[in-house]
Formats: C-alpha cells, structure tokens, sequence
C-alpha cells in the first residue's frame, strides 16, 4: 500500500498548502445537512463557524422514488443559490474541476456509490454523510474504489463527536445500551441505514469495533438489536419509530452511568473533525470500522429475515 499513502499525502498537500481556505464542493442538496454544513464552514459571524474551508459548489442531484429526497431538493438547492451564492454544475466530474473536497450529502444511499465512483476518480478526498451507502456491498466497494484510487474518505454521524460520546467514553465499560430514531425507508434494502445508523454508531463509539454476533427482535414501532463483542460484552440499540430522542446506559463494574435527557448535540463538532481530515487526509473514524458498522447491521437484516436468529458478522 505504498503507493496509496503517497497518494494521500499529495492530496493532502494539495488541499492545504499555506493555510489556503479549502474550496469544498457539495454533492446532493436534498438534505437539511447541505444547507446546515453551509451555514456553519460560510458563516464567519456564526457562533458555530469552523474556519478552513468554504462551500462553493454544489451538484444538485435528488432522488424521485424517495420522498424525502423529492419534496426537498429544490428548495435546498434554492437556498444555498440565493442566500450563499453557490455556483451550480450539471455533473460531479464538472464539480470536481473547481474544488479542493466534497462533502457527499445525498440521502439517498443507494447512490453513494456511483457518486462517490467519480470522486474518486477526480482524486478528490471526500466526507461521505450517511448512510455511507445502502448495502453492504456497496460499502465494501466504496472502500476498494478509494483504496486503489488512493483517495482519503470517511464517513460518520454527527453523535460520534456530540455529547453523549464525549461524556460517557470509559475504558472499563462491560456493555452499553443505546436508543435512538429508527424510521424505515423502503427503498434501502439494509433497513436500519437509513436512520438506525445514527444510534448504532453511537454505540460504536462508545464500544469500539470487534463485535462477532448480532440479533435482532423487530416489531411495527422498534427494534431491539444486540451484539455480542469478541471480549464476550453485550452491546444494544433500541430504535424507536418513528422517532425519538437519544440516549445511552454505560455499565461499569462498579456504576451505571446514563445520558442526561434531551442531550444537545450540534454539526458542529463533526465539521472540526471534517476540516481537519481534509486538512491532513487522515480519517478521524478508522475506514475499517465504518465497514464494521455496516456488517453489523447487515448481521441484524439477516437476523430479522430469520426470526431473531443470531447471525455472525461477514
């Protein structure tokens, strides 16, 4: 893999020669998260301003058969045209040319991996928002596509930098319980990225990778998804339709520690952790265990198409 940390050292380079404020460009505007990011990186008076880079391009794109995606994508789009003055381009390969990163914001997961495909192919580093994609598969070939390009990526929910993770991290943790939003979107075949992602990788977080084993009880209104870790710790999320607040338990062996209720959480800090990956190409999230999560919710899709059965991780 020489060659391929060579190449992410020259994209490195590139992005952030002599302090330059980076050019990002954003794929995909049918997410509140296009016009948030762009609040925060081009909003210099802002309370939440991270400085480094500025949105300057965008690619709209949009999917017709979501309806999330469908009923918003004008609208963001219109708002970062007239209220930020980003300029528009009709394709990803055009968008590449006038930027230094992208940020991939399309909800739609099932298209991650063809856009993602051609950002790759620009040689520009990129932060994936989830769903990092729709399958499995699709995940593990996103991170071919990058490795043998040589093009730094990495992908993550915003709860992995919000409150609840930066206050209930202990070493000594026998098990973690994690509860959030899990609304269903029919379109995605691997149920639980769509939305499940977010407490699932809060549960990473506050875990680390290694689980082996994954069961999952699914009934109309919730899931209850358990994972066995290597080191013999039980790990849980608990989705809640069609939403709900976040929250986590942390077992110690000699305290139960709870999040506090209504946790604040902000972009904020995901957007420090994005500029400096941008900065430096090095992703903040180990790429591996941002494939874990997704053969961990893999294991749970194949769980629930068995009845609860538990089922190792691929």
């Amino acid at each position: 893999m020489p060659e391929v940390k060579l190449t992410i050292m020259v994209l490195a380079c590139a992005v952030c020669a002599a302090g330059a404020t980076l050019r990002l460009g954003i794929i995909g505007t049918d997410t509140s998260h296009a016009t948030a990011f762009t609040e925060i990186l081009n909003n210099e008076a802002s309370p939440d301003h991270v400085p480094g880079g500025r949105v300057v391009a965008a690619f709209k794109g949009g999917s017709p058969d979501v309806e999330s995606s469908a009923a918003r994508v004008d609208k963001f789009a219109e708002e970062l045209r007239s209220k930020w003055k980003i300029q528009f381009y009709s394709s990803i390969a055009e968008l590449c040319r006038h930027v230094d990163g992208v940020l991939l914001e399309s909800v739609d997961g099932r298209v991650h991996l063809a856009q993602a495909r051609l950002v790759f192919g620009a040689h520009k580093p990129v932060f994936i928002d989830k769903p990092l994609a729709a399958t499995l598969e699709d995940a593990r070939e996103i991170a071919r596509l990058a490795a043998d390009a040589g093009v730094p990526w990495f992908s993550a929910s915003s709860l992995r930098y919000g409150e609840i993770a930066d206050t209930m991290k202990f070493a000594d943790a026998k098990g973690v319980d994690t509860w959030g939003p899990g609304p269903l979107e029919e379109h995605h075949p691997l149920d639980l990225s769509w939305y499940a992602i977010h407490p699932i990788e809060l549960l990473y977080t506050l875990m680390g990778p290694g689980c082996e084993e994954v069961s999952r009880a699914a009934a109309p209104d919730s899931d209850v998804i358990v994972g066995r870790w290597k080191d013999g710790k039980l790990g849980t999320v608990r989705t809640l339709r069609p939403y709900g607040d976040y929250g986590a338990v942390v077992f110690r062996p000699q305290q139960i520690v709870q999040s506090r209720p209504h946790a604040t959480d902000s972009y904020r800090p995901l957007l420090v952790e994005v500029m400096k990956f941008f900065e430096s190409g090095q992703p903040p999230v180990p790429n591996a265990e941002t494939l874990e999560i997704f053969a961990f919710m893999d294991a749970a899709q194949r769980s629930k198409a068995e009845g609860g059965k538990p089922m190792r991780l691929r």
